[in-house]
């Protein structure tokens, strides 16, 4: 029981611990810069002694209504999005072993944005509390048939079939979305910007609802850390060092679906940020899950909140809408990546 102890301890290798903690700490830096941006940056630009004033000091004026109101629900949302996408994102890369597992790229927040068309469209929904259901069953659907279509093949459910499997179904969710918002005018104004991912003007009780689903999610995948890098070596090493490796895996897939779900329906699909997050990090942090979900805790809403702030400026005084601008971000980013990528961490 002990002898393969020494190995799993060598597995996460990676940068000095000093290293990755000094990165760690760099990047709540750069979380507390991106969110001062938000709250400055918009149609009106406001510096940071009114943005200041206006939370310390409120006066009922115009700059204080917008950082209050509009400004600061709009960043703590996105930070929210951004933790649970991020964590998704690493979560998947780890159980799958899948470097290019994503919650937009494996169908499962396509199938959340569908089952969501779906409630509004049919049923009449309008309030988060409601939907939200919804997205949680239209993932766990989507989850399960990219799974269950891959594995009817020889091979099984390759990192690659799941790609391609996914991307395939996402487009099948999207034209279905699509459809429903088309047929329905009302449904189609009610969905025409959250249908491309934005956190832009979303019902007042969108944070309040979502909050607690991301906060599990989170939790379940930062307690699941330590046995995915076990889980790593392989099932029977895993099952060797303690690791109860049916559990963890359906403590990993519980925590994706809450995530995705979450964030899904708060803010409609967004791709990519599960992707490029996890697959940066690693090269500081290595193949170890501890050190991956906790800068994808913190550094994927910083994609998120720097690529709405691009949104914000781009088109001027108007706004593109965040799931344009990550999608725009992500393709030139991930190119990079992998052309730069000297040798594979998996």
């Amino acid at each position: 029981m002990t002898a393969p102890q020494p190995v799993l301890e060598a597995r996460p290798a990676g940068a000095p611990t000093l290293l990755r903690g000094g990165g760690l700490l760099l990047s709540v830096i750069l979380l507390v810069l991106a969110a001062l941006a938000s709250v400055m940056i918009g149609s009106a630009l406001l510096s940071p002694a009114t943005v200041l004033s206006a939370l310390f000091t409120p006066d009922g004026s115009v700059s204080q209504i917008t950082v209050t109101d509009v400004r600061v629900p709009r960043t703590l949302l996105g930070i929210t999005v951004g933790v649970a996408l991020g964590v998704a994102g690493a979560l998947m890369q780890a159980l799958t072993r899948n470097p290019l597992a994503d919650p937009g790229l494996l169908g499962v927040n396509g199938g959340a944005a569908f089952a969501v068309s779906v409630g509004v469209a049919a049923f009449g929904l309008v309030r988060i509390s409601d939907y939200i259901w919804w997205a949680f069953a239209g993932a766990a659907l989507a989850g399960f048939l990219v799974f269950a279509i891959s594995a009817r093949s020889r091979s099984g459910a390759t990192p690659v079939r799941l790609t391609l499997v996914g991307m395939a179904l996402s487009a099948v969710f999207l034209g279905a979305s699509t459809l429903l918002t088309l047929i329905d005018p009302r449904t189609f104004d009610r969905m025409r910007f959250w249908g491309v991912g934005s956190i832009t003007d979303r019902p007042e009780a969108t944070l309040a609802t979502i909050l607690p689903f991301v906060v599990a999610g989170a939790l379940l995948a930062l307690l699941s850390s330590r046995a995915l890098n076990a889980l790593a070596l392989g099932d029977d090493v895993a099952r060797a060092v303690g690791v109860r490796v049916g559990a963890t895996r359906l403590a990993g897939f519980a925590a994706i679906l809450l995530l995705c779900g979450a964030a899904t329906a708060a803010a409609g699909p967004i791709a990519f940020v599960g992707l490029m997050v996890p697959h940066a990090v690693r090269r500081l942090t290595g193949p170890d899950q501890r050190w991956i979900l906790a800068y994808a805790l913190v550094l994927a809403p910083v994609l998120v909140l720097v690529s709405d702030v691009i949104g914000r400026l781009v088109v001027w005084p108007a706004e593109l809408q965040l799931g344009v601008v990550t999608a725009l971000v992500g393709g030139p980013v991930l190119i990079a990546l992998v052309r730069t990528s000297r040798r594979a961490t998996w």
